[in-house]
């Protein structure tokens, strides 16, 4: 599919769920979330037809969010449903890794390439006051499991924090010692549109931008950065995409309406 500034989209983010086991700073705001209605959530068998006719125009990558994606109630099975669609060559998520000890064997047999998972600090401490609660011991054992279940390469993403003592020089010597890439990525935000490129990877680079996003409860979204959204409910899901696809900025502007947490990063 391409776009009215002719860059090829291929890349279709997927939150599925709004729910997270942690409420990272940067994320949620301390005083909660106004999370979604059960029955507003599409099941994994509407994402994955949704994914199917993404295929059908020219999807390729799927790369799987939240929300955290772990939390969300048949993640596995969809993982195996997606894989199976004519069309796609890569499943991929981002996760805070809290979960992989428990489902990486059965992700990477279902389908899953690799992982990208949040790790902000080496400092305990201030992990948990980043994540609201966290364990850092949890996080890296998340990292380890994701390695030898061969969730490979795992990467994992940095959210640079303003004003803050984080220690970056720890995470990188981290990644290093265990065989993982690390990308610095600077603190958004929606609401002033302010971001940066990722240090390490594609990510805010408008001019080569591949993606649209599917939100948990059916909105395609042309880019992060926009309030405009498309619903396969009301629309119907191929027209739902090419009118996202229509409306693609050139370049990110603001969102008004949405949250990290409800679609993604």
């Amino acid at each position: 599919m391409l776009d009215r500034y002719n860059r090829n989209i291929t890349y279709l983010r997927v939150s599925v769920t709004d729910r997270c086991n942690l409420r990272c700073v940067y994320c949620m705001p301390e005083g909660g979330v106004d999370l979604l209605k059960k029955e507003e959530i599409l099941s994994i068998e509407e994402i994955a037809r949704v994914v199917e006719v993404g295929a059908e125009l020219g999807i390729e990558k799927i790369r799987l969010t939240g929300g955290e994606p772990l939390v969300r109630k048949g993640i596995v099975e969809l993982v195996e449903m997606i894989n199976q669609i004519q069309g796609i060559k890569e499943i991929t998520m981002t996760t805070n890794g809290i979960l992989l000890p428990k489902y990486a064997e059965a992700l990477k047999k279902a389908g899953l390439k690799r992982v990208n998972i949040s790790l902000d600090s080496m400092a305990p401490e201030q992990y948990k006051r980043v994540t609201r609660g966290g364990n850092l011991e949890n996080a890296i054992a998340g990292i380890r499991a994701a390695k030898a279940a061969g969730l490979t390469p795992v990467k994992i993403n940095v959210v640079k924090l303003s004003n803050s003592n984080q220690d970056l020089q720890a995470l990188k010597e981290f990644a290093e010692a265990e065989g993982a890439q690390v990308r610095f990525i600077s603190q958004m935000d929606l609401r002033t549109g302010e971001f940066s490129q990722v240090e390490g990877g594609d990510g805010g680079n408008c001019f080569i931008c591949n993606r649209l996003r599917l939100t948990a409860n059916g909105m395609i979204k042309p880019c992060l950065f926009s309030n405009r959204e498309f619903s396969v409910k009301e629309h119907g899901i191929e027209n739902a995409f090419l009118k996202a696809l229509n409306a693609k900025p050139k370049k990110g502007a603001v969102n008004q309406k949405g949250s990290f947490y409800n679609i993604g990063g």
